[in-house]
């Protein structure tokens, strides 16, 4: 009884992961081809892997983005699009839950805002034109950008919180302790 048990959850594992990389990759080619959501539906796609982290563990998680990544570069003609999700949405639902394993609240939004500061300074410092691809910067000084970026990821960072919560309400109705990502 227990072996048919481990079965029936490692089925669920793969196929629950097929769903979300269905998913994650129909949101990663809308926002490579949609202009003026791009950065929406990429968010939206970081979202699956906190799913899978819920649902499987930080592996399933971890395997989802890298997963989704690769195919992305496979199937995806605009390569460049894909880069805000490779280095920054993808793996976020990863970096939050051990972030927020830290038990000072101003500790975690030190490191997230140091993280995001980190993040857009790459960005707009060494892959400025690929990064922003379709998205029309103005020409500020970086000082400005960033702090500015640091906001919005901020609020990202609170809706994706609230987008966890409402799944474990609605979806997964028993909730877990032992992973936060909230």
């Amino acid at each position: 009884m227990d072996q048919n048990n481990q079965k029936r959850n490692r089925t669920f594992q793969i196929a629950f992961g097929g769903i979300c990389l269905v998913l994650t990759l129909l949101c990663m080619f809308g926002g490579a081809f949609i202009p003026g959501v791009d950065l929406t539906l990429f968010a939206v796609a970081s979202f699956f892997t906190a799913v899978m982290i819920i649902e499987t563990g930080v592996g399933g998680g971890a395997l989802l983005f890298a997963g989704a990544s690769v195919l992305g570069l496979i199937i995806i003609p605009n390569k460049a699009a894909l880069i805000p999700y490779i280095f920054l949405f993808g793996y976020y639902g990863i970096l939050k839950l051990f972030i927020e394993k830290i038990r000072s609240p101003v500790l975690q939004v030190l490191l997230k805002c140091v993280f995001f500061a980190a993040a857009l300074c790459i960005g707009l410092l060494g892959f400025r034109e690929l990064l922003a691809a379709g998205i029309d910067l103005p020409d500020y000084a970086p000082w400005i950008l960033i702090p500015a970026g640091v906001i919005f990821l901020l609020l990202y960072d609170y809706i994706f919180t609230l987008a966890v919560r409402w799944y474990f309400r609605r979806m997964k109705k028993a909730g877990s302790d032992d992973l936060k990502l909230s």
